[in-house]
């Protein structure tokens, strides 16, 4: 099949392939297709939407490295389960690949991220969800070794985004916390002796997580983050 042609000449191919990308999401979107269904054959698929065969291949090329659509070996092309931990995995390359400005300006999206996830974490945090929170706090406080801290920064964080009960904010925080940017900074703490300083900081918000206080929490949380930024804005210089 030709492509479409424009003003007597072929449209360029990455519009095509654009176009065919958009028509299967807005597929999705409306319910033609359905989270685990098999896509068409890509030759009944690029002919109902009228364009080549090798821009069809492109376009779910595309739609696979951004997790919209998975290839089964012997099988065909099928819709993934479209959970948002999924899509929105390319956060993590944004954030381990920035450097200097773009860096920080990560952590001011973080930053508003991790205080409303601590606020909704404290009115809805479970019994479990607190002791676990309270585990990595407690792992963190026990070494001074910066892979441990890490380790338990990570996932004390990845606690309150989950106990806040939004899976899409969870997923882009996770996105945004870059262990190879963590672990830049633990480093940079324990140079400057500054382990003690983010510990209260931990501290504070697992007080606030307990006393179901969305406020503080929401407050110690932005004053945590806010420190790392500063050490980064001094890192990056002006």
């Amino acid at each position: 099949m030709d492509e479409p042609r424009q003003g007597g000449s072929a449209a360029p191919k990455g519009t095509v392939t654009q176009r065919a990308i958009e028509r299967i999401k807005a597929m999705i979107g409306e319910g033609l297709l359905e989270p685990g269904q098999r896509l068409p054959t890509e030759r009944d698929l690029a002919a109902q939407l009228g364009i080549s065969r090798s821009s069809m291949r492109e376009a779910i090329r595309a739609l696979t490295v951004l997790g919209v659509l998975e290839a089964r070996h012997g099988s065909g092309i099928y819709v993934t389960r479209l959970q948002a931990g999924d899509l929105l995995e390319t956060f993590g390359v944004v954030a381990d690949l920035s450097r200097g400005p773009r860096l920080v300006e990560l952590l001011e999206v973080r930053r508003i991220l991790e205080s409303t996830a601590a606020a909704l974490a404290a009115a809805r945090i479970t019994a479990d969800q607190l002791a676990a929170v309270e585990g990595h706090l407690a792992a963190m406080n026990a070494t001074d070794d910066p892979e441990e801290i890490l380790a338990h920064d990570l996932a004390f964080h990845r606690a309150i985004a989950a106990a806040a009960g939004n899976e899409t904010m969870a997923a882009i925080l996770e996105g945004l916390s870059s262990r190879t940017f963590r672990a830049r900074v633990w480093r940079g703490y324990r140079e400057e002796g500054a382990f003690e300083r983010t510990r209260r900081e931990h501290a504070a918000i697992h007080r606030a997580l307990a006393a179901h206080d969305p406020e503080a929490a929401r407050a110690a949380a932005a004053a945590h983050v806010g420190e790392v930024e500063e050490w980064l804005r001094a890192q990056v210089g002006p």
